[in-house]
């Protein structure tokens, strides 16, 4: 123990906490030798050194990790319990599982105050956490606001960017989907071509317009064409009718989201499911509907196809647009197909 004068020079630094749900590797063995390293020349020098240990609850890996647990112990998934009751089940595998971690880092020689052992979801960390969401947002530093994120059906959360997978198709590929029918595959790397008909010609006008998922049809909240196209110069201002519901869609000129020279310069918005449309969306102020269920199933906005999962739903659209008669084909299409690296959603 160190017996400094109370105005000794210090030194604090707290560890990169490693996930309580894996083990430490090489990487870990060098950041902790570089730290220790400072932290014993601090020491030596006279000052008063603080070298801060603890772990990371690790959000959805030990999510996952729980959640397999009781689902085959227990045959329940975190929904059953709740949040409360399931976050009691996440400390409790902590406290069985989760320390092979710091017996690791004992095991190296590492000279952390173990006195001052973390956990991130701990309730000091919590109340710190919380603490701090709160004056950033009295300081209006942040704010709460609806934007697009990676969600993953079965996990039923948002994940990171650095969460999700890309898939390189080179066109048609058939592929199973997790929580869909485990016995099915379904159709990617293909866009759909469909028709809008023109509300002011009674009918008698179309637009055709392309995408590769057309059961966020079901979400679109205008259709966009470039306002320099002299194809649809006639159209500025009018609307087209949506065939599922009888709503009647703004035509909108956006020259962002529209190339007039690509495919037939018309383009279906859906601002709550593309991040384009999205960004569309916000530039002419146009409504957001979310047309999915956090489990990936369509919502009552999508009327007759509601409670399907979304790409059976998608193979329903194509069969009602075919029988209104506005189906108008579909083509292979190169893409990335980006899937949750946790379940494969």
């Amino acid at each position: 123990i160190q017996q400094l004068p109370a105005d000794a020079e210090k030194f604090v630094i707290v560890i990169p906490p490693p996930n309580v749900t894996g083990y430490l590797h090489i990487g870990h063995a060098l950041t902790v030798s570089v730290e220790d390293a400072l932290v014993r020349y601090h020491r030596m020098k006279g000052h008063v050194a603080l070298w801060v240990p603890g772990t990371d609850h690790a959000g959805i890996a030990t999510q996952v990790t729980v959640e397999k647990r009781i689902k085959r112990e227990r045959g329940l998934t975190r929904h059953d319990l709740g949040r409360e009751n399931f976050v009691e089940e996440v400390w409790k595998w902590k406290e069985e599982y989760g320390n092979h971690i710091i017996d690791q880092l004992k095991r190296t020689g590492s000279s952390l105050d173990w006195n001052r052992l973390a956990f991130t979801m701990d309730k000091t960390r919590s109340k710190a956490v919380t603490e701090a969401f709160v004056r950033l947002y009295k300081d209006g530093l942040i704010y709460r606001a609806t934007r697009l994120v990676n969600w993953c059906s079965v996990l039923r959360t948002a994940i990171s960017d650095i969460e999700v997978d890309f898939l390189e198709l080179d066109g048609h590929t058939k592929r199973r989907v997790p929580g869909h029918n485990p016995d099915k595959e379904y159709s990617f790397g293909q866009i759909t071509e469909f028709a809008y008909k023109v509300a002011e010609s009674d009918g008698n006008e179309e637009v055709v317009v392309a995408t590769t998922r057309v059961e966020t049809m079901l979400a679109d909240t205008a259709v966009a064409i470039h306002p320099e196209d002299p194809r649809y110069k006639h159209l500025h201002g009018t609307h087209v009718v949506h065939p599922f519901n009888g709503q009647k869609l703004p035509i909108i000129c956006d020259p962002i989201l529209v190339d007039m020279n690509f495919g037939t310069g018309v383009v279906k918005v859906t601002p709550a499911h593309d991040p384009n449309d999205y960004e569309c969306g916000q530039r002419n102020r146009l409504p957001m509907p979310n047309l999915f269920t956090i489990d990936g199933k369509v919502n009552s906005l999508g009327g007759k196809f509601e409670g399907l999962m979304r790409f059976d739903a998608r193979e329903e659209v194509v069969k009602e647009l075919k029988a209104l008669g506005l189906y108008r084909g579909v083509k292979d299409n190169p893409m990335r197909l980006g899937v949750c690296s946790r379940s494969g959603d």
